[in-house]
């Protein structure tokens, strides 16, 4: 058995008003921070004033409410610089595959559009042109949808372009939108905070895409599944979509995004 190592008890009980705080993200006054914390103000009250003076917290001097302080603050700006998205993405990426049975893929915005740069394959056969490098199309992709419906408006019209002027006649056919169409089509990924593809471009496959924030509410991941029509549920609320919709929720959670 793992032997468990010892702690301080009253550092893990004083930091549950820590916790408190971070939790409701704004001030709050003593009867209501030590109540969300488990405690009487008359407990909480000696480890506020202890916080306060190393500069976790500060109260407010008028309204007397507390509120995380400079040094909490600087810690967590520290944190945030040493994060790395896809560090942080690769082993929920194994555990989703692993938990829905289907190949998952990860990406980024690159230079040329959203890019797979890693890959977590399945033992079910796919026969799909994707592999580490490949850029997604905005608007024919599961993939590139997640991207066009969380970036803002100007950079997708730009990669939409820049992509349009690379395809041939019969590619720039295979999914033309109208500006009306488009805005329709990323509302509804917005409503339901993923995309999908059913069938399409590759008759067969489905494909679903969710996308992952960090601290400032941008998207920087999208986390792909690509699985056969017969096995692989495109439902908004199916089994496929609950597990990466939390796969998602946790890495953004790491990477300091709230709500």
């Amino acid at each position: 058995m793992k032997k468990e190592r010892r702690g301080i008890q009253s550092i893990e009980v004083g930091g549950q008003l820590l916790v408190a705080l971070v939790e409701e993200g704004a001030p709050m006054n003593l009867r209501d921070l030590a109540h969300k914390a488990g405690m009487t103000s008359a407990k909480a009250h000696p480890y506020l004033v202890s916080f306060g003076n190393i500069g976790l917290i500060r109260q407010d001097p008028v309204s007397g409410h507390y509120e995380l302080g400079q040094f909490a603050l600087q810690m967590g700006l520290i944190s945030l610089q040493h994060l790395d998205p896809v560090r942080i993405a690769i082993p929920e990426v194994a555990e989703l595959s692993n938990a829905i049975g289907h190949t998952v893929a990860l990406a980024v915005m690159g230079s040329h559009g959203p890019t797979i740069i890693h890959l977590k394959e399945s033992r079910l056969p796919i026969h799909v042109r994707m592999r580490t490098g490949t850029v997604m199309s905005v608007v024919n992709t599961a993939t590139g949808q997640i991207f066009a419906a969380y970036l803002p408006p100007m950079t997708v019209e730009k990669l939409i372009a820049s992509e349009l002027g690379s395809q041939t006649e019969g590619e720039r056919l295979q999914r033309k939108l109208s500006k009306q169409d488009l805005e329709t089509m990323l509302a509804e990924i917005r409503l339901h905070g993923m995309s999908r593809i059913i069938g399409e471009p590759v008759d067969g496959i489905n494909v679903m895409s969710v996308p992952v924030f960090d601290h400032t509410g941008n998207i920087v991941l999208a986390v792909t599944v690509i699985g056969p029509m017969g096995s692989l549920d495109p439902d908004w609320d199916g089994a496929a979509a609950t597990h990466m919709k939390q796969a998602a929720r946790r890495i953004s959670q790491q990477l300091g995004q709230r709500g």
